[in-house]
């Protein structure tokens, strides 16, 4: 493998994954696992009353490009939508498919650090894994959320 790919901005990431731990009572968990290498990831999340994740567990058990784009992700996590999450995932999906594109991945902080990775195919699903995992928890959370609030059973709706 290229030294390109291990360089020394990918390690440190992958060596400092913040959120690196479950959640001891999450709103939702989603388990995503590339079939390609094998690299999994565990998102927890709790989410606000306008669908903002307010809180992140991940257990990451990938490669270093795994762990590095974990590392970016839930670096720049709290504070958004699951549909944002999506969407930069999305993003990454394409730009990543497109070696010839331009350098900048501006839509999401740091992502540029994954140049060298877009030409080689085998290592992109291991890179998407926490922005599919922590979209999807995210997602699960925001409409179970969403369903509390309009049965009345949100946690802070009770009245004494």
């Amino acid at each position: 493998m290229s030294s390109a790919l291990y360089n020394r901005e990918i390690l440190r990431l992958a060596a400092s994954i913040p959120h690196h731990h479950r959640l001891d009572q999450p709103d939702a968990s989603a388990d995503r696992r590339s079939p390609t290498c094998g690299s999994r990831v565990i998102a927890d999340v709790r989410v606000d009353a306008d669908g903002r994740i307010s809180a992140l567990g991940l257990d990451v058990r990938a490669c270093a490009l795994g762990q590095a784009s974990a590392s970016l992700m839930a670096a720049h996590a709290i504070g958004r939508t699951a549909e944002e999450v999506r969407q930069a995932g999305e993003r990454l999906r394409a730009w990543l498919a497109d070696p010839a594109g331009g350098e900048e991945a501006a839509f999401w902080p740091g992502l540029s650090v994954f140049a060298a990775a877009r030409a080689y195919p085998a290592r992109h699903p291991s890179i998407l894994l926490s922005f599919e995992a922590v979209g999807e928890a995210a997602g699960e959370a925001a409409g179970q959320a969403g369903a509390r609030a309009v049965s009345g059973n949100d946690k802070g709706s009770l009245r004494a």
